[in-house]
């Protein structure tokens, strides 16, 4: 062992649902047999628990604890999903999709986007670029199989992530933690001790008395951040001048007769609706701005346009998007909405906890709880939360609605620099300019540039210089391969009936 290493040998989290689950599952996984892992939360106060779509790299975090995923969609009542719909979002009556996968297929040294640019611009083809994702063209005609690992082939152009119920899965990751070691004690935190040395949480107190030492804590407490924010002072960074909408009516309804597999947002006068399909039921909410509308308001709004039943009375979510200034606070690391809220317009919610916990095991302190592995903590995820900002506020920017208050204030707010920035190459030159470590990739950012009608000026200049390349006959096979692929593909309900039922749904 090297000299002066003190491994920790307790960590608390406190709070349940998603984010307490999940962190304890990854601890289970990685640390139960050296470290006492223990999880406090009520089950009187309950969770969000509306978080049921997700992207891509949801299924790598499965993998790394080496859940099967059959077994996984099964017990979430979960079904996949190929990308979002975003309708009326540009203007009232469009639509355009957010696909997980590339555009069309590579046949050259630039980029299919490139050429499908060059040729756009020059009236040389009139086909909208979502027609080469094979995402949508699986969306649209309902089908659903997994990618080919064969890069030869147009199935392996596409990826995929999962709706489920969030409750669901946070049960099923109690039961795998609880396999694996995790400590569960029923109760609700009310208090925290301070070392009077340091300032670290020694203790918290429950509300029958009981006190609970640990040398890491985690808070997985909700939006209130029991103790990162109430104990620690953490300071919260608001950013709803950008993102305004600050509340979310939710429902369950009775699910359609076809499971689509994708989601769908679309706009409303004061904000926009989400809709998830399960396999037992189909999620809604409206997600809107309080300045714009009423909760009574919005509520009716979202009650009379559902495709279902409503299988429970709405409930009403508040919130303030943005961030926590330290995510990590002396021995104090907070996941989950204790450590900010992102608007869940592109799943991102437990995404932001998945990486939360993966940058937390890979900087993972000891005893000594150095300072300097909470600055580096505190500053990746700080770059990852106003990355992923930027991005949802390009859907709220890039708007030619002008026909409510909201979309008016959205279209003319100012937007931060590193956004312009981006939107001023894409628009001149038509490239993509972003960070490596950027969740969301060129074909994303493309999606929504496209879609919202942000055109470029011009086509990147290689692509423009390539003209002994047969563009037109590519993409005609390209067209004629993604068509006979999706062809003999099963229904995604036939895909999820075959391989991962689930009891839920009976």
């Amino acid at each position: 062992m090297a000299q002066g290493f003190a491994p920790l040998k307790s960590i608390i989290i406190v709070g349940g649902g998603s984010a307490g689950w999940m962190t304890a599952a990854a601890l289970a996984h990685s640390l139960s047999d050296s470290c006492e892992i223990t999880l406090i939360e009520s089950e009187a106060i309950g969770t969000v628990g509306v978080g049921e779509a997700t992207i891509p790299p949801i299924r790598h975090f499965n993998q790394r604890l080496g859940i099967d995923e059959a077994t996984f969609v099964k017990e979430t009542a979960g079904s996949y999903k190929l990308g979002i719909e975003f309708v009326d979002w540009t203007q009232l009556g469009h639509s355009y999709f957010h696909p997980f996968g590339q555009y069309g297929a590579e046949f050259d040294s630039v980029p299919f986007y490139h050429f499908w640019m060059r040729e756009s611009l020059a009236g040389r083809i009139d086909t909208p670029i979502d027609e080469f994702s094979m995402c949508w063209a699986m969306a649209k005609a309902g089908k659903f199989s997994h990618p080919s690992p064969d890069r030869r082939h147009i199935q392996s152009t596409f990826d995929y992530a999962y709706h489920f119920d969030a409750t669901l899965y946070a049960a099923f990751l109690r039961k795998f933690a609880e396999a694996r070691g995790i400590k569960r004690i029923e109760g609700r935190v009310v208090d925290a001790t301070l070392r009077a040395e340091n300032g670290f949480i020694k203790s918290v107190t429950l509300d029958n008395g009981e006190k609970h030492e640990a040398e890491l804590f985690i808070d997985c407490s909700g939006f209130r951040g029991l103790l990162i924010e109430d104990t620690l002072k953490a300071g919260y960074d608001n950013w709803q001048h950008w993102l305004p909408c600050d509340r979310a009516v939710a429902v369950p309804c009775a699910k359609g007769e076809a499971i689509t597999p994708y989601t769908r947002s679309t706009a409303k006068s004061a904000g926009w609706q989400w809709r998830i399909p399960l396999q037992h039921r189909t999620g809604n909410g409206y997600v809107h701005c309080s300045d714009f509308i009423s909760e009574y308001e919005a509520t009716t709004e979202l009650m009379t346009s559902l495709d279902g039943e409503p299988q429970a009375d709405p409930r009403t979510l508040r919130f303030v998007t943005g961030k926590r200034r330290k995510f990590w606070e002396k021995n104090c690391v907070a996941i989950g909405l204790s450590a900010g809220f992102m608007e869940p317009l592109e799943s991102t919610s437990l995404h932001l906890i998945q990486y939360g916990i993966l940058r937390l095991l890979a900087l993972l302190p000891d005893a000594e709880m150095s300072p300097l592995l909470a600055q580096e903590y505190n500053t990746q995820t700080t770059a990852e939360y106003e990355r992923i900002r930027d991005f949802l506020i390009l859907h709220y920017k890039a708007t030619e609605r002008d026909d409510s208050e909201l979309w008016r204030y959205c279209a003319n707010m100012p937007i931060p620099d590193s956004l312009q920035y981006k939107i001023d190459h894409f628009r001149n030159y038509g490239l993509i300019v972003s960070d490596e470590r950027e969740l969301f990739k060129n074909p994303s950012w493309i999606a929504v540039y496209l879609g919202q009608n942000i055109v470029p000026q011009r086509a990147p200049a290689l692509a423009q210089m390539r003209n002994q390349v047969p563009v037109a006959d590519r993409m005609a096979a390209i067209s004629q391969a993604m068509g006979d692929a999706v062809a003999a593909m099963p229904a995604h309900g036939d895909f999820l009936a075959k391989h991962c039922p689930s009891p839920y749904a009976a």
